[in-house]
This record gives structure tokens, C-alpha cells and sequence, in this order.
């Protein structure tokens, strides 16, 4: 059954959508929700298993999380883990790999070896490794193309039997085809219908797309980079603007890794050390990146949105103070420099190689080709007022019936935690009910991860 006025309208079908489309027609007593998507298919940009890593980000090994951050994190993967165990997604959805976390050198070594002892309590599973071990678990770490162990000292952090890969694409289609079998609640998605303005008329929202009009009494907007477009067409989020970042990949010809390998975090750099995957939808072959560069549109590898950009940036002398800010830091610039001849045809490989080879010392320029049609765009927000750029997810929370979200990196490992924030705030202003005991019961792991150490 389809109409045209909804309780809730959420803008945007990539996997946090998705996944507060399911939570809301699950868990709440809402009679009516609506998915807008602007393509015709569920995750085809960030959510895609091209545009991303397909980790599941818990933070026993994402050396830039704090003990905070990561106990945060770990809980909200923890949500998508259950989900997909309690619906049988095992190696359909979600997958099992072995994951490290390298120190290379002294001073890295000596950092991980701290670390290891301040998270142990935390990730219970997680054991410290040797050079010996990990030349038993993960030999391409450690042996160069002669066959040679690498000069340097080198301690890793890693796990086995836990589950570290998700298809976020499958996971988003599972999330709307469980949500369309409830039976008693009116779940409507359009596709190909791109929202092109939105405004509140008394107490309602009308939205305005490219193939109709639709009506809502509370709107959460879920567009990757555009949720900020659209919030400041509506004047909200002027103090914020937004800076594109794209991450490409290089694609091994083989698998080459047994499982994640990732590295220690430059602490200065707000953007991913970068690490080695199995791609589950190219045979495990080994996936490097991501790269990070700054792209003058919102969505990779799609016609258009240059101006989208130009209007979400902002652009100002405060913009520019931040701009001039990171750039005067030495590290950042070269960083900067670096990612972007990584793009330049003919250079970017042997430099590329520089880098991939403190995971694989024997890696050559044959065992890896530039992988077209890989990565996406990250919407890292510039923090006008306090002249800063945000690391991480943001959201505006209006207060007054509309939300809007921006999930980069761990957007999507988040999505279920950040989906039950919103739920909260939709059921508060609706008056609707939120069965948070049921929430709980399907989706909270309140016991120890049972993970078996490798």
C-alpha cells in the first residue's frame, strides 16, 4: 500500500537509512514510514562493498580510537554482529578473518606493546604477537621478496574467530526486505526520486523530490555528503561546511594477506592509516587503501554535484584559516601531496608501493594494479565556530522534527547504534512507543566477546 503522507520520512538508502527504516517498522509504533532514495537501488554509493573497506570498525584494532571511543564503537558492532547471527547472514552478509594490527620499529612497537596492555581488558581476545608469530600467521608481513625477514622490529595486535567483514550493500538489502514482511505498518521506499527541497508548513514537512511530493510529520535525512546540502538549504548547520574526501584503492592480483592487516595512526592525520583487506566480493583477493583526497563534488564516481560542493563548503576566510591551519602542519601537507600523486597515472603505483610495502616488504608494482571504479567520498565536516575539522560522524538534531546525519567512517559499523539514537528522538517528539526491551533482547550484546585468540 503506498501514500503520500507518512509519519516519518527518511532521505536516503544507503545502510543508515536502511538500517532506521528497519528499527523504526521493528521496534516502534509508528503506523507509516517512507524511504526516499535518490538511485535506483539500495547503497549504491558509500554503502557499496566498492566504495569501502567492508570492515566492521570495533576498535581493537583501529590504533586512533581512545578506550572511549572504542568501547562506544565495539558496542554498536556489536548490534550488526547480533543482527546478522540471528538471521543466519553468516558468510552471505557477514565474514569471519583473522586481523592484525602492526608496530613497525621501536617506537611504534613500544606504543603497541602500551596499547595492547590498556585494551586487553576491553577486547579479552585480542593477543600481542611477535615477530616469530606473526611470521607463522601472516608470513607476506614479515618476509621480503627474497625470502628475507624485514630488518626492522615489528609487533602485532590481532584475533581470530571473530567476525571482522561485512557486505554493507546486503546488509542495507536485508534491513529493507525484513522491514516490507511487517505486516500491520504501511513501509513505502521510492526509488529514483531525488529530494529536491524541503519545508516545514505548520507542523508538517513537504518534500519535494524529482518524481513527486510527499508529506511527513518527522524527516531524518541519511544522504551521505548531501544531508548537510539539504540542512543548509533549510538554514540549519550554517557553522558547519563540508569537505569531500575520496579513497581510492589498489587491488592485489592474488590473495596476498590472510586476513586485515592494518597500521599504527599517525596521530596528527585525521584520515586512515592504510591497511590491507580480503575483498569477499572479489575472491579475498587482498584490497589496499584507502587513499584520501580531497574531491570538488559529493558523490564519486556520478555526473554532476560540483556546485552541490561549492554551496556545502561554505567557503570563507574561516574556512580558509582551517585550511591554513592543517596545511602549515608538516605531516598534513606532505600527506596531502602524497595522496594526491597517488592518482597521477605512471607515478601513483611506484609510489603507492612506498607506502604498502611496511605491510608487505616483497610487495612489487605486478602484484598490484590501481582499481578502477573502487572508493567513495567521506563527508568530514569543517567546525566553522570552533575553526576545526571534525573527525568522525555528525548529526543535526533540529529539535524540531527533522535530523540530519553525517556518517563517515564508522558510519556504517555504527548504523544500528546511530539508527536507535534517532528512534529515540522520533518516538519523544511523535509520542510514539519504543519497545527498547525488545531492541535489547534482538540486538544488545551485553556478554564478553567469545572470541578465539589466534
Amino acid at each position: 500500500m503506498t501514500q503520500n503522507h507518512y509519519d516519518v520520512i527518511i532521505i536516503g538508502g544507503g545502510v543508515s537509512g536502511a538500517a532506521l527504516f528497519y528499527e523504526l517498522g521493528r521496534y516502534t509504533t509508528t503506523k507509516s514510514i517512507c524511504l526516499l532514495e535518490k538511485y535506483g537501488s539500495l547503497a549504491s554509493l558509500n554503502s557499496n562493498g566498492s566504495a569501502n573497506s567492508q570492515t566492521i570498525h570495533c576498535g581493537d584494532i583501529e590504533t586512533n580510537y581512545t578506550l572511549e571511543k572504542a568501547a562506544k564503537v565495539k558496542r554498536t558492532a556489536k548490534m550488526v554482529e547480533k543482527y546478522c547471527l540471528s538471521h543466519g547472514y553468516e558468510d552471505k552478509v557477514i565474514f569471519s578473518h583473522q586481523k592484525l594490527a602492526l608496530g613497525v620499529g621501536h617506537e611504534e612497537v613500544n606504543y603497541m606493546r602500551h596499547r595492547y596492555e590498556e585494551f586487553k581488558t576491553l577486547y579479552p581476545y585480542l593477543k600481542l604477537y611477535t615477530k616469530e608469530q606473526l611470521a607463522e600467521i601472516e608470513p607476506a608481513v614479515i618476509f621480503d621478496k627474497d625470502g628475507k625477514e624485514r630488518p626492522e622490529d615489528i609487533v602485532g595486535i590481532g584475533a581470530q574467530g571473530e567476525y571482522t567483514t561485512v557486505d554493507f550493500k546486503a546488509l542495507s538489502d536485508t534491513f529493507i526486505d525484513n522491514t516490507l514482511k511487517i505486516k500491520d505498518k504501511i513501509t513505502d521506499i521510492f526509488f529514483n526520486n531525488e529530494v529536491k527541497q524541503i519545508q516545514k508548513i505548520g507542523s508538517t514537512y513537504h518534500v519535494q523530490t524529482t518524481m513527486s511530493q510527499f508529506t511527513a510529520d518527522f524527516v531524518v535525512v541519511d544522504a551521505g555528503a548531501h544531508s548537510l546540502f539539504l540542512a543548509h538549504k533549510m538554514g540549519y548547520g550554517l557553522d558547519y561546511g563540508c569537505l569531500p574526501m575520496a579513497g581510492s584503492f589498489y587491488m592485489g592480483n592474488r590473495k596476498i594477506l590472510n586476513g586485515k592487516v592494518y597500521m599504527v595512526q599517525n596521530p596528527k592525520l585525521p584520515f586512515a592509516a592504510l591497511h590491507g583487506d580480503p575483498d569477499i566480493l572479489v575472491s579475498g583477493f587482498t584490497r589496499f587503501g584507502p587513499t584520501a583526497l580531497m574531491l570538488p563534488k559529493l558523490e564519486r564516481f556520478k555526473p554532476g554535484t560540483y556546485m552541490d560542493f561549492f554551496k556545502t563548503l561554505r567557503l570563507d576566510w574561516t574556512v580558509l584559516k582551517i585550511f591554513y591551519d592543517l596545511f602549515k602542519d608538516a605531516d598534513i601537507r606532505n600527506y596531502v601531496l602524497k595522496n594526491f600523486m597517488f592518482e597521477v597515472p605512471y607515478i601513483n603505483k611506484k609510489l603507492f608501493l612506498q607506502d604498502a610495502r611496511k605491510i608487505v616488504p616483497s610487495l612489487s608494482e605486478e602484484d598490484i594494479s590501481y582499481a578502477k571504479g573502487f572508493g567513495g567520498v567521506r563527508p568530514q565536516i569543517l567546525d566553522k565556530k570552533n575553526q576545526k575539522l571534525m573527525l568522525g560522524e555528525a548529526s543535526i538534531n533540529t529539535g524540531e522534527g527533522i535530523i540530519f546525519n553525517m556518517t563517515p567512517s564508522p558510519g556504517a559499523t555504527s548504523c544500528l547504534g546511530n539508527a536507535v539514537r534517532d528512534v529515540e528522538a522520533i518516538c519523544k517528539y511523535l509520542g510514539l512507543e519504543f519497545d527498547e526491551k525488545l531492541f535489547n533482547a534482538e540486538l544488545v550484546d551485553e556478554e564478553p566477546t567469545k572470541g578465539e585468540n589466534l
